[in-house]
């Protein structure tokens, strides 16, 4: 039963990332093919539930794209043009298409982290 999610928690505010665009892409050896594009809702996660689940699981090479300056700049915050971080990539690998995957980010406009969570 494995399934792949992310929540995005803003760290400037102390809140979810309502609003902020995600791309997800599978990374081959043709390139990125993008699964899906998708707005966190209130809590900072996907609407639709995971953005894989096991029918859609395959061990590969996978990119999470968080548009994170387009965010605060929704929010209000005036940013630098161009802004320290714009758009955050995470590269990660899918083992185990049986596995659990959990991509958070912690953002704020000068500074992210990730971690597999749970």
């Amino acid at each position: 039963m494995g399934h792949l999610s992310t929540h995005v928690l803003d760290t400037m505010h102390g809140c979810p990332a309502a609003g902020m665009k995600v791309t997800l892409q599978r990374i081959t050896d043709r390139g990125a093919q993008t699964l899906k594009t998708f707005t966190l809702n209130h809590d900072g996660r996907n609407d639709g539930g995971p953005l894989l689940d096991a029918a859609t699981m395959a061990v590969g090479r996978y990119r999470l794209s968080f548009e994170v300056a387009d965010y605060f700049r929704a929010k209000g915050v005036t940013l630098p043009e161009p802004a320290f971080i714009d758009v955050v990539p995470i590269d990660f690998g899918i083992a185990d298409a049986a596995g659990r995957y959990h991509v958070p980010l912690l953002v704020s406009p000068w500074s992210y982290g990730t971690y597999r969570g749970s």
